[in-house]
C-alpha cells in the first residue's frame, strides 16, 4: 500500500471511528442522571423501616420517601434519640432518605384548618431536617364545592409561602403534588406554583391522567411545569406498553432538563415482604428498559 493510499485508509478508518460510533464519555452523558426510588404509599405500607431499607438494598432502589401514617414510624411524633436512630439507619442501609410524604394541603375555606397544616407542615420540616432528607411532600387535594377556582388557587399558594420559608431557614423544599381534583390539572398547578413564587416550593410530577393531551404526550404539561419540578412520583410502568401513560416521554423529557434526582414508585397495592420483593424487582427491571428510550 503507498503511503498517499495508506493515510487516505487511515482517515478514513478513524471518521468512522469517530463520526460513526458513539464515544464511552457521550454515551456516559447522554445516560438519564436520575435513580429509582420508593414512596411508602403503598407497596411497603405494612413494612417496618428495616425491612424497607433491607428490600431497598437487596433491589437496588436508591431512596425512600416516608409517606406518613404507615408501620415505618417516621413521624414529627418521633424524639431526638429516635430521630437520630432514623438517621443512622438510612446511613447504615446506604439508601438515601429522600424526605417526609404529609398529608398537609391548604385548600380549606377555613383559615385556622389552613393555619393547622401549616404548622403540622413545619413540624414536619424540622423532622426531615433532623433525619437528613431533602424535602416534604404536601399535597391540594380539590377546590371546595361552591369557591372560585382561581381564588383557592391564589389561597394554596400563598399558604405555601410560610411553608416554604420555614423549608428554607432548614436548608430543605417543600414539594408540591400535583394531586386532587382540579389541582391536578397542569395549568392549575402552575397558577399555584405562580401564586406563591417562593423558591423553596416546587412540585412532585405525579404521573396523572391529567397530563396528557390529545395525543397521549405529556410534553405540554411538561414544559408547563418544568420550572418547578423537585421531585417524581411514577406508578403502574405497564402504564407505558398499554398507551395510557408515556413513561419513555416522560423519562427523556426528565433527561432533556437534567433532572439528577429520583423517580419513585408510587404503586397503590400494598404487598407482603416477599411478593412486594419480587414486584420491586420486576419494576426495577421494567423501569431501567423505559429509561434507555
Amino acid at each position: 500500500m503507498s503511503t498517499l493510499t495508506r493515510r487516505s485508509f487511515l482517515a478514513a478508518s478513524a471518521a468512522t471511528i469517530s463520526g460513526g460510533f458513539p464515544s464511552i464519555a457521550s454515551a456516559a452523558e447522554s445516560s438519564p442522571k436520575f435513580k429509582l426510588g420508593l414512596v411508602t404509599y403503598n407497596v411497603p405500607a405494612t413494612w417496618d423501616l428495616p425491612t424497607i431499607l433491607k428490600v431497598c438494598k437487596e433491589v437496588g432502589i436508591a431512596a425512600v420517601e416516608c409517606r406518613t401514617t404507615h408501620k415505618h414510624g417516621v413521624e414529627p411524633t418521633l424524639t431526638a434519640d429516635q430521630r437520630k436512630d432514623v438517621k443512622k439507619q438510612f446511613v447504615d442501609s446506604g439508601v438515601s432518605f429522600w424526605g417526609c410524604g404529609s398529608v398537609c394541603e391548604f385548600h380549606s375555606p377555613d383559615p385556622v384548618v389552613v393555619k393547622k397544616n401549616v404548622e403540622d407542615c413545619k413540624r414536619f420540616v424540622d423532622l426531615v431536617k433532623d433525619i437528613g432528607g431533602k424535602g416534604v411532600k404536601v399535597r391540594p387535594n380539590g377546590v371546595p364545592k361552591g369557591v372560585d377556582p382561581k381564588k383557592m388557587f391564589d389561597q394554596i399558594g400563598k399558604a405555601l409561602v410560610d411553608c416554604g420559608q420555614a423549608a428554607k431557614d432548614a436548608n430543605l423544599e417543600i414539594w408540591v403534588e400535583v394531586h386532587g381534583p382540579v389541582t391536578q390539572v397542569p395549568q392549575n398547578m402552575r397558577a399555584i406554583m405562580d401564586a406563591c413564587g417562593h423558591p423553596s416550593v416546587g412540585v412532585t410530577w405525579n404521573s396523572n391522567g391529567t397530563d396528557l393531551d390529545e395525543k397521549k404526550s405529556v410534553a405540554a404539561a411538561f414544559d408547563l411545569l418544568k420550572p418547578f419540578i423537585r421531585s417524581c412520583h411514577i406508578n403502574d410502568l405497564e402504564n407505558d406498553k398499554k398507551g395510557t401513560y408515556p413513561y419513555r416521554e416522560l423519562f427523556r423529557l426528565l433527561g432533556g432538563i437534567g433532572y439528577d434526582r429520583y423517580t419513585l414508585c408510587e404503586v397503590g397495592k400494598s404487598y407482603d415482604v416477599a411478593t412486594g420483593t419480587e414486584f420491586l424487582k420486576k419494576y426495577k427491571t421494567l423501569w431501567e428498559e423505559l429509561v434507555k428510550g
